[in-house]
């Protein structure tokens, strides 16, 4: 897969959809380092060749997140139960090759977390001008939400990482809304896969493999799960977006990471894509259906799903971390 290096000015409609806080390798000299009632699933078949005992069973586990799909998450899933002690973010701290610095990175761990077992691990990134904290906040209910439907038996326990994505040798923080702040989160590919992902591996009780690896996000940390889980499907089994910004693929903003041709899969494919959208997010616009009109024109498998009413900020996001916590290691 090639990346768009040109630097240019990031098109207005990029600049609009970017402003809520919501490839292959970058260049080493420049970062150093190499839904209403109408709420539907679209699905479309990346292979037509005769099913063998696995389709099938990626058949039935597709047929099973369609049907658990829920447009919104139930307001009891949202709330602290009487007794209970939910898990909380813990701050942590490594030092990323790929910036040169140390970075900041918030992980929750599973309630009754042991050494003595393997969690899989699902990579939420934020948005824009945000930080690792932005995903941990209260309005997003990661860890209530989380802890609910584990207790429930309705999602796996699982560490849950919390990254900071803004990765630049030359600066720390985002300064602007320009192509080389938008290549500067691009370069998150390079260290989540050089630095951050070894480190949980090394540091806590986790589980390997694309079965038991997920990412998503939200904006700008949508766009990037999608460019991360489509150029590495071999190591991400469930890939997710809520209220994606644009530039995943051409058409949708400059700089932009993959041709409209290379948003599918060809020898390995993950096991869930889930695109989230609000019909009020003014933001992004239109870019969610964009990618998933795509997705459909290439035939590539992946669950729609679009959430009336609700705009750019936890009001989608809330819903759509429900249902991709149901489905996520569950293939």
């Amino acid at each position: 897969m090639k990346m768009k290096r040109t630097a240019l000015l990031i098109m207005a409609a990029c600049v609009a959809a970017l402003t809520s806080c919501g490839s292959s390798k970058l260049a080493a000299d420049k970062f150093g380092s190499e839904i209403s009632e109408d709420t539907y699933a679209q699905t479309a078949a990346a292979d037509e060749s005769e099913p063998t005992a696995e389709g099938d069973d990626e058949e039935m586990y597709y047929n099973d997140c369609i049907n658990k799909l829920a447009e919104k998450a139930p307001n009891e899933m949202l709330k602290r139960r009487d007794g209970v002690t939910y898990p909380r973010f813990e701050a942590a701290s490594y030092f990323s090759t790929t910036a040169e610095r140390e970075t900041p990175v918030n992980v929750l761990l599973p309630a009754g977390y042991s050494e003595d077992k393997k969690y899989p691990v699902l990579y939420v990134l934020h948005g824009y001008w945000c930080d690792q904290d932005q995903m941990t906040a209260e309005n997003m209910h990661i860890s209530v939400m989380l802890n609910n439907l584990a207790a429930d038996g309705e999602a796996e326990e699982m560490i849950v990482v919390s990254p900071y994505i803004y990765c630049s040798r030359e600066q720390e923080k985002c300064t602007a809304m320009d192509a080389a702040n938008t290549l500067a989160y691009d370069n998150f590919i390079n260290d989540l896969t050089t630095d951050l992902m070894p480190f949980i591996e090394e540091n806590y009780s986790a589980a390997v493999g694309k079965e038991n690896t997920a990412i998503t996000g939200f904006s700008m940390g949508g766009r990037e799960a999608l460019f991360i889980g489509f150029t590495y499907p071999d190591r991400f089994g469930y890939t997710g977006a809520a209220c994606p910004a644009p530039g995943v693929i051409s058409g949708t903003g400059i700089p932009y990471n993959l041709e409209c041709e290379e948003f599918s899969f060809t020898d390995s494919k993950p096991y869930l894509v889930l695109i989230s959208a609000g019909t009020n997010d003014n933001v992004v616009g239109n870019n969610p259906r964009i990618y998933h009109e795509t997705l459909e024109q290439n035939g590539t498998q992946h669950i729609w799903h679009e959430v009336e009413g609700t705009a750019h900020d936890g009001s989608t996001v809330t819903p759509h971390l429900y249902n991709f916590l149901r489905m996520a290691f569950k293939a």
